[in-house]
């Protein structure tokens, strides 16, 4: 056991003490056999831990959850300062740089006249910054780890700003009924990967989303908030009337399904 003295409340440099305690002898032996690449997925919880609770609109739930998320970036800190590589200062240090540098219409003599031109010098000073000559390099910098329809809609942003993109939605539009043809006959007639294809359909209605300002994880999720929702009322209304929806016919379980919609609309 350690020798540790409570407090009322603790700061920051407490939390890097209890995380150096947990990870080294005499501390705790699960925290001190972890990677980087062991707790990666833990790091991702906990931000869109983050994120639920900003949607709550909760800030005790807010406060909770960032914790976790500092807690994350002491953890993988220390494992890098006991490798010798970089400590919480390197780590600090490099984002104040990044921010001093990209910002300089506050800390340099750069004149911005709207909030569109300082995202834009904020976008070219990045691509400078990181070496990227063209905007092929930014797309392909745009971070692989990222949820799919979050990096398609990146990849598809950084595309148009050489030009590469669709006049109007109705383009866009256009571009998707045709990946939809593609999947179709790939599924039903074996005319083509229907994986793939599908993959098309969907970059290609993160394409349509862009046009109408629709944050496709966004859409997504509130279609899944919909139709959880709408199953639960069919599955409902299937059981009040005696039934099994596993033992109804396609046209039955619609029939049930476009009563629930209906239910909702009315």
């Amino acid at each position: 056991m350690v020798h540790w003295i409570n407090k009322p409340s603790y700061n920051f440099q407490d939390l890097q003490e209890i995380v150096g305690i947990l990870r080294h002898p005499g501390g705790c032996a699960w925290d001190m056999e972890q990677t980087h690449a062991s707790i990666r997925r833990n790091f991702l919880e906990e931000a869109y831990e983050v994120a639920e609770a900003i949607d709550e609109g909760s800030t005790e739930h807010l406060k909770e959850e960032l914790g976790d998320v500092l807690l994350q970036v002491v953890f993988h800190t220390s494992i890098e300062e006991d490798a010798g590589r970089f400590d919480l200062d390197a780590v600090a240090d490099g984002v104040c740089k990044k921010l001093i540098y990209r910002h300089p219409h506050v800390f340099g003599d750069v004149s911005v006249s709207s909030t569109g031109e300082i995202l834009s010098n904020w976008e070219e000073l990045k691509q400078k910054e990181k070496g990227q000559a063209t905007q092929a390099d930014a797309v392909d910098a745009v971070a692989r780890s990222l949820p799919a329809l979050w990096r398609a809609e990146k990849m598809k942003k950084k595309a148009a700003k050489a030009g590469f993109d669709w006049r109007d939605v109705s383009g866009a539009l256009d571009k998707l009924s045709e990946e939809l043809d593609e999947l179709r006959r790939a599924a039903l007639e074996g005319d083509g990967d229907p994986v793939e294809e599908l993959g098309d359909v969907l970059f290609a209605a993160v394409c349509v989303g862009r046009f109408l300002d629709a944050d496709p994880e966004d859409a997504l999720h509130a279609a899944c908030g919909k139709f959880a929702a709408r199953f639960r009322k069919t599955e409902e209304l299937a059981a009040g009337r005696g039934l099994s929806l596993d033992k109804l016919s396609d046209a039955q379980q619609i029939a049930l399904w476009r009563e629930a919609k209906g239910q909702e609309q009315a």
